[in-house]
This record gives structure tokens, sequence and C-alpha cells, in this order.
């Protein structure tokens, strides 16, 4: 087997979890940074412990920085800021866009903004992939990958469900705004995420104190309709709580009901399940052990760092 040469990676800083996630590959990534680290100009931003294979680039450097391969994590990046920020020669290096969304406009026609034969599309969940009109774009799937504390493991003892969800009030009912407030009238859980206070929640937990929250909850509530399969439910997966959810998008490919959580489009059942899990603690670990053995089957770090160091070997011959 041939030895990998280490590459140099342009990307942004779009999804925190899942750059820190990505960045576990080991290449250097150079994430562009503005004055204002303003939304994917952000580097090395937050409380997550970025590696040194990390590097910030000012964006009035870029265009004479040296790099292999360009990872497109957003729109603007792709339909306007590389033709502000690159040269045409680094515009021709190899090019992948990971898309972390499915289509926020029609679910089934909208057409993805990348339509070049030449760049890689990949998608973070089968269910995007389906969902997107790719195109003349070549795609892949790479299956989200996580990473929590070792030794972490589910405890359970408090009597309430948790939710976590980034700005709750703003997205409105496509994150579940709706549903929340449905089954808060009915089942004591808590809700942690940006902004969260805006909808009754506790705010915002530095990401490497998260897990350790979340294992003393009897269930991880995942209210969300459209979205693609959240880190801090595979998470909350891997330390052992069971995900009661709606059946909606990619998690219907991870929930099988009463193995391993429950998932329904019918928020009145999710609550019987609720009620019964804040009942049984013992029914609540079992469905939580059998959950985490499919997230650390299905979404293990080891695996997600294989994927991607494919995807880099085959856009770099």
């Amino acid at each position: 087997m041939r030895r990998r040469r280490p590459l140099r990676i342009l990307t942004w800083h779009v999804h925190g979890n899942y750059l820190y996630y990505l960045t576990q590959v080991p290449h250097t990534f150079l994430v562009p940074v503005d004055a204002a680290r303003s939304p994917g100009y952000a580097g090395r931003a937050g409380t997550l412990p970025w590696a040194d294979t990390v590097v910030e680039v000012p964006v009035e450097q870029l265009a004479t920085t040296s790099f292999d391969c360009i990872l497109f994590q957003s729109a603007s990046a792709y339909l306007e800021d590389q033709f502000r920020l690159l040269t045409e020669a680094q515009r021709r290096l190899p090019r992948i866009y990971l898309e972390h969304d499915p289509p926020q406009r029609h679910p089934t026609d909208t057409v993805h903004p990348v339509d070049d034969p030449t760049t890689l599309l990949v998608h973070v969940t089968g269910f995007n992939a389906l969902m997107w009109d790719n195109g003349r774009t070549p795609t892949r799937v790479i299956d989200h990958g996580v990473l929590v504390p070792a030794g972490l493991h589910y405890i359970g003892e408090l009597a309430r469900g948790v939710a976590v969800v980034n700005h709750l009030a703003r997205r409105g009912r496509r994150l579940g705004a709706d549903v929340v407030e449905t089954v808060r009238a009915q089942v004591p859980f808590d809700l942690f995420g940006m902004d969260s206070e805006r909808s009754g929640g506790l705010g915002e937990l530095p990401n490497l104190e998260l897990p350790a929250r979340l294992a003393h909850y009897r269930f991880y509530f995942h209210p969300i309709r459209w979205t693609s399969l959240g880190l801090a439910a595979l998470e909350a997966m891997t330390i052992g709580l069971p995900l009661v959810g709606l059946a909606t998008t990619e998690l219907v490919t991870v929930i099988r009901n009463g193995e391993n959580g429950y998932i329904d489009t019918d928020p009145a059942r999710l609550v019987e399940v609720m009620r019964h899990l804040l009942e049984d603690r013992g029914e609540a670990a079992r469905l939580g052990a059998a959950a985490r053995r499919v997230a650390l089957e299905r979404f293990g770090i080891d695996r997600f760092v294989a994927d991607w160091l494919a995807v880099f070997d085959e856009v770099t011959q």
C-alpha cells in the first residue's frame, strides 16, 4: 500500500462540530479568517480542542497560499467567495463540495448549486443525496462520525428528556418549535442549544461539556421535521441515551422501534413512549445500550476518517 502524502486542504468553518470531527483526518486544514470573524471565517473559534493541523489563514493571504485541494461547505463560498479570494490557478485545483443539508426550498425538485462533473459532491446522509437534484455532478455519501469523551456512559437518573437544537425560535417549524411546545406541556424535558433561552431552554453548553450533561437524562428527544442527521443526537446515542423522535429524513434508517429508541410521525404516540421511559429506567437503559451499539458501529470516528481519506485520495490522484 502506498504511503499517503499529507495534503493541505482549504476549507471553511461552517459547522464547528463537523469541522472538529473532519480534522481528525491526518491532513492539514487551512481555514480562512477575516477581521470580523464573520460566518464561515471564524477559523479556530469556540471551545473545541483544535489540533495543530487546523491552520488559520487571513483572507488577504489566500491568493498566495499553497494548498492541494478545496473543500467547499456552503453555496456562498462556492458561488461567490472563491472568485473573490482565489486565483484562477487555485480554482483549478481538485474540488469537493460538502453538502450538510437537505434542500431548503422544494424538497424534491431543487437543483444543487454545484453543476460540475469535475467537482465531487459529498452528502452527509443518503437522504440528502436522494432529495437533491444532483444533476451531472458526481456524488458520494459519507455518514457522520462522532467522537465522545472516553469512559462516558449513560446514567439516566434524571426523569426528564433532553433535546439539543440551535436557534429553535428563529428556525421555527422546520426544527420543530411547535412540536417542542406540544411535548413540553405533557412531558418534563430540557432544551439546550444556541439561543435556546428564547424557547424556554437552558442555553448553549461548551461542546466538550455537553455529552457529560446529556448522560444524566432519561432519553434524547429529536423534534426536527427536516434536517440532515444531528450530531448531538448521534453523540447522545454514542453515550447510551435512547432516542425518541419524529420519523423523518435519515433518522428512519438509524432507529428501530423497541430496539434502540422510538420514532413516529404522531407526537401523541411519542409522548406515550416518553412517559413509559420516565417510569421505567431499566427499559430506557436497554434501549440506550442498543442505541450506543448502533452509533459506534455506523458512526464511529475511525470509519469516518477512512471514508474521508479515500475521497481525498481519489480527487487528488
